[in-house]
């Protein structure tokens, strides 16, 4: 599932493509994805001039100039740039049109992805309006989660991935920063000192940083806007190692089930 750092690896592979030009068309080839494509779409985007291509968690806010769609990849789906004309694949199901002569292409093979448009706020719509501070933000710091965890029984992995506390920490990148951090996923969320909040914060962001700085992360589905994959997978520590060596110690890397969801830890870097 593309989590923040492909979001953002997205988001910066298509904005210099789209900001500026015109919206020519929008053409729907399958309407039905998380949510349906309103019929009307189409029809309130033509003629637009698109000002910004922002980010907010795991949604791009591509800004018109009298709203803003809200697209989000879902678990399979990405956005390439190609020139109009390109031959459709299978599950290609939108094009956004550009007086470029280029479009913005959306593939989904599982069709969880969705889009949308407001002419509101963005920030308030339903959508994003109760999501957390973002790892990024100056708010999210050591002190802002040893509040978020002072009291709270719950392993400190789900919580990292509670977008009601913070937004942007997917599975992989959850267990990445924990290793980082030297946390165990297991580990109640309010045992955490103050001195391994900071750690973990801190770990949090470097993670998050360089799976952008690469590209993100391939495991399936994901290409970026310029059809690549990311290259982050090379440079895991836990994530899908069940059985390896750590690259640390050497420690043969241990697989469990948290919330459905695979965890990775290394028994030894981690406490």
């Amino acid at each position: 599932m593309p989590e923040l750092p492909e979001v953002e690896t997205t988001r910066r592979g298509v904005e210099p493509h789209v900001v500026g030009r015109t919206v020519v068309a929008l053409d729907v080839h399958e309407r039905r994805l998380r949510w349906t494509v309103p019929e009307e779409l189409p029809g309130l985007l033509a003629g637009q001039h698109i000002r910004r291509a922002g980010r907010r968690a795991k949604y791009l806010l591509i800004e018109l100039t009298h709203g803003t769609l809200l697209w989000h990849l879902g678990m399979s789906g990405s956005l390439r740039v190609l020139p109009a004309g390109t031959p459709r694949l299978e599950h290609d199901h939108l094009d956004l049109v550009l007086d470029s002569g280029y479009v913005l292409r959306f593939n989904d093979p599982r069709r969880f992805g969705s889009l949308h448009y407001t002419t509101g706020d963005p920030r308030e719509h339903p959508l994003l309006a109760e999501l957390a501070p973002e790892p990024f933000d100056p708010g999210f710091d050591a002190d802002y989660l040893w509040r978020i965890t002072r009291g709270r029984r719950v392993a400190i992995k789900p919580l990292l991935m509670n977008s009601r506390l913070v937004v942007g920490v997917g599975n992989i990148y959850a267990n990445e920063a924990l290793f980082r951090a030297g946390v165990r996923p297991r580990r109640a969320a309010r045992s955490l000192t103050h001195v391994e909040a900071d750690r973990l914060a801190r770990a949090i962001r470097r993670v998050l940083e360089l799976a952008i700085r690469v590209g993100g992360t391939t495991l399936r589905d994901y290409v970026g806007a310029d059809g690549r994959p990311g290259y982050f997978r090379q440079r895991l520590y836990v994530y899908e190692r069940d059985g390896k060596p750590c690259r640390i110690c050497r420690t043969p890397v241990r697989a469990i089930t948290q919330g459905q969801r695979s965890t990775y830890y290394c028994p030894a870097c981690q406490k």
